[in-house]
């Protein structure tokens, strides 16, 4: 059966990739698991990997072009099968603007999705289940949606429906941010303060005023840009509050030291490496900070995945450490020590972009005390990290000088309460102070 090769999401806010080159050329004999393609997203160029195994066919998709997420750039079939007719279909750039395809909903972002040529809403069950994990509610809605092809069913919500007919807006119109593409009440009211803007905007749109002399403009790159607008957007759409914590790292600081003494330079453990552990096996306890809220349902996620952010000349991204509370204190230390030198590098793979079901930011190393993060969407938690310091505390009614930590839980208002963030950190801090929990 023939695979297309599908331009996959490899972020929440992913619209298009740019196929940078073809590892595989036409005619070439491609196996199952084999890098065929590199792509550029807004953050990295990375190596696209087969879903299936005989020949690539057709490269539908020159090296340079951009395509939607969800576009098929390439054909893997026998060398004497039939082509599906997707090998005919012209790609958007190819296409006059007044003709374009309506878009295709983005494929699941940690993978390079296998399908036949069946229509894109056919989708079983299992597959909006996927599909409603990596789209989440609050999405960006992109500029011009195209209107639904004629005789397709749009996708809509009870709700959605029920305010569309109100506000006498034409579902077709509106670019559904659910699961599967469906559209939410959010999407509705989008579309018509979009409507209502455009107009007023288009009429009295000043020309930018000239900066003044000397004035510095910095154009973003699509890295920066794209962080903007996703922070941006999770600001607008999560409420977020916040609770702090001070932990005392004495304990886990000598465990540390005796740990990297004992492994001789093999591999060293960090602080962050502990926190990381320590997340994952307090998130164990605590699933619902291991989630995701779309489409008004909490979405909890079967793998724990802690993203690390890692702070880039271009910009800053989380990559995922897969299976974190499965994975030793050891085994954390060097899969962050291979993702940093690997994101440096600019050659994670997709998933490890895409996978992160919570993330750690520590800006201990830069001798910050404490500080708040925002959430990544789809995630519905973080955790910020301050420097381990000394300082004075009262133990037993006596002040001794303690190694120090402050720690701030950002929390997804929608999805649960202070409470339940005060018990998570007092989970988090009893790990931490009791280390030798860590090695088990």
């Amino acid at each position: 059966m023939a695979t297309e090769v599908i331009m996959p999401q490899m972020g929440f806010d992913m619209k298009e990739g740019k196929v940078v080159r073809w590892i595989k050329k036409e005619g070439d004999p491609v196996q199952r698991g084999e890098p065929i393609a590199e792509i550029e997203t807004d953050k990295a160029v990375v190596e696209i990997e087969a879903f299936g195994s005989g020949v690539l066919r057709k490269a539908l998709v020159g090296e340079g072009q951009a395509v939607p997420v969800g576009q098929v750039i390439g054909i893997i079939a026998a060398s004497d099968e039939p082509l599906p007719e997707v090998a005919a279909r012209p790609t958007p750039a190819a296409a006059a603007p007044t003709s374009a395809p309506a878009p295709v909903p983005a494929a699941p972002p940690a993978e390079v999705r296998e399908r036949t040529a069946a229509p894109a809403s056919a989708l079983s069950p299992s597959a909006s289940s996927e599909l409603a994990l990596s789209l989440p509610k609050g999405q960006a809605l992109p500029k011009g949606p195209a209107p639904a092809a004629p005789g397709r069913e749009t996708l809509a919500s009870p709700i959605a429906r029920k305010l569309a007919d109100e506000m006498n807006v034409d579902l077709r119109q509106v670019a559904g941010t659910g699961p599967g593409g469906r559209i939410t009440k959010d999407d509705v009211l989008a579309y018509v303060e979009k409507r209502k803007a455009t107009p007023a905007a288009a009429a009295v749109a000043p020309s930018p005023p000239a900066p003044p002399a000397g004035e510095q403009v910095i154009e973003l790159s699509k890295m920066r840009l794209a962080i903007s607008r996703r922070m941006a957007e999770s600001k607008r759409t999560t409420p977020h509050f916040y609770v702090q914590v001070a932990i005392d790292m004495t304990e886990a600081m000598t465990l540390r030291q005796g740990l990297n003494e004992a492994l001789g330079g093999e591999v060293k453990v960090s602080v962050n490496d502990m926190i990381v552990k320590g997340c994952a096996k307090t998130l164990a306890k605590f699933p619902l900070f291991n989630s995701s809220y779309v489409d008004d349902k909490i979405h909890v996620h079967p793998g724990i995945n802690v993203g690390i952010a890692i702070a880039l000349d271009q910009g800053l991204i989380a990559p995922a450490i897969p299976d974190t509370n499965h994975k030793s204190l050891v085994e954390i230390a060097k899969a962050s020590k291979d993702l940093v030198e690997r994101a440096r590098q600019g050659v994670l793979k997709a998933e490890e972009y895409t996978g992160a079901t919570f993330n750690v930011t520590n800006l201990g190393m830069y001798d910050v005390d404490n500080f708040i993060a925002i959430i990544t969407p789809p995630q519905s938690a973080a955790l910020s990290v301050g420097a381990v310091k000394p300082q004075p505390v009262v133990r037993n009614g006596q002040v001794v000088v303690r190694e120090m930590m402050s720690v701030t839980l950002c929390v997804d208002h929608r999805v649960t309460d202070g409470a339940q963030g005060g018990l998570f950190l007092r989970e988090l801090r009893s790990v931490l102070e009791n280390p030798v929990s860590l090695l088990l």
